[in-house]
């Protein structure tokens, strides 16, 4: 919309002179000449804001601005051909009447057409660019210019109709596009980043090569979740996953990102300008862990192991950062406690609450 939304502006500006070249001579200077110019500045500005912003899906600023300014141009623009036609039309021969609702409908229409996606800009275009005309035309008792009324009627109503339409569907088809994404980039029990986005960061921050920024990323492993499944049921389980995500979430706030790579597995990746410190890091985590968990009426508490990996100390690419977490994660599983910098793993203690 945005190409053709620049076409429009600019074959628009071009036909200025030939609207200074048909308008009525029986109009006023500033209806003759005023007007048009006028006409002609509008569309030259917009084409020039539309060449100026080249990609409106860049970001959704952009895309509002985008939005704002075709809405306001073609409102502007289309309010000055209709005040345009109405005075041309009014002061025009007999025989040269039909003229200027023609030319208002073809471009009014094309506008309309161009604009359909944004809802907004097309209705206004419609009530300002078609209605005024119309009836006039439908009030001047002449039977050609009912005839005239009636196909502007018709053609409006047929092409607001297939704007709605698209409109919507439209809009169905951002959702269903965004729906997509979501899935491709998150877990959809948790809400958290899955795998893959994970290790699109991880890839990312090792490209920028600052080895004086080193970052850490750590493994978060919930132990003895089977019996918890067992116990209370997948549901509850579920449920328990979700607050853990929450926890684990909240703890890493703008200090990084948190995945969840497994089905009681999580990983968090901190930045280089992370406030949490390497050494800080699974304690930080494990202390998010600690209040016991209220799912369902039950009181839970899980018990976890953290393993870290810090670039690029530990390793240098992606596969060999998660590769150190991963051992230091069995590790600190195999021992049933963590690094002397970490606090020890929370002990596992499954009751339900009291009745």
């Amino acid at each position: 919309m945005q190409t053709q939304s620049r076409a429009l502006f600019l074959a628009m500006f071009l036909t200025i002179p030939f609207v200074l070249y048909a308008s009525s001579t029986g109009a006023e200077a500033w209806v003759r000449y005023g007007i048009p110019l006028a006409m002609g500045g509008c569309c030259l500005l917009g084409y020039i804001s539309l060449i100026k912003d080249r990609n409106a899906s860049g970001s959704p600023d952009l895309a509002r601005k985008f939005i704002a300014e075709a809405t306001f141009f073609s409102a502007a623009i289309c309010a000055l051909v209709s005040v345009w036609c109405v005075l041309s039309w009014t002061n025009a021969p007999d025989d040269m009447r039909l003229f200027y609702p023609f030319t208002l409908a073809m471009g009014s229409l094309t506008t309309i057409y161009t604009l359909s996606t944004i809802r907004l800009a097309a209705i206004l275009n419609i009530i300002i660019g078609i209605v005024p005309m119309t009836i006039i035309l439908l009030l001047s008792g002449d039977p050609l210019a009912w005839s005239a009324a009636s196909s502007l009627i018709m053609a409006t109503t047929f092409l607001y109709r297939l704007i709605t339409q698209q409109n919507d569907q439209f809009v169905r088809l951002l959702v269903l596009q965004h729906d997509m994404r979501e899935l491709a980039h998150t877990d959809p029990l948790t809400g958290l980043f899955n795998r893959r986005v994970l290790a699109e960061h991880l890839e990312n921050q090792i490209a920028v090569e600052d080895h004086e920024r080193a970052f850490t990323v750590a493994l978060i492993d919930l132990d003895g979740f089977k019996p918890i499944n067992d116990q209370f049921g997948h549901a509850v389980g579920d449920q328990l996953l979700i607050e853990v995500a929450r926890r684990l979430h909240v703890a890493c706030g703008d200090n990084g990102i948190v995945a969840r790579i497994g089905g009681d597995e999580f990983a968090v990746l901190l930045s280089p300008d992370s406030a949490i410190s390497i050494s800080a890091c699974a304690d930080h985590m494990l202390a998010s862990l600690v209040t016991p968990c209220m799912i369902q009426g039950h009181d839970i508490r899980v018990r976890a192991s953290v393993g870290i990996a810090s670039w690029p100390r530990d390793g240098m690419t992606a596969n060999s950062l998660l590769e150190a977490a991963d051992k230091q994660l069995y590790a600190v599983k195999n021992t049933g406690s963590q690094t002397p910098v970490q606090m020890p793993a929370q002990l596992n203690a499954v009751r339900p609450s009291a009745a």
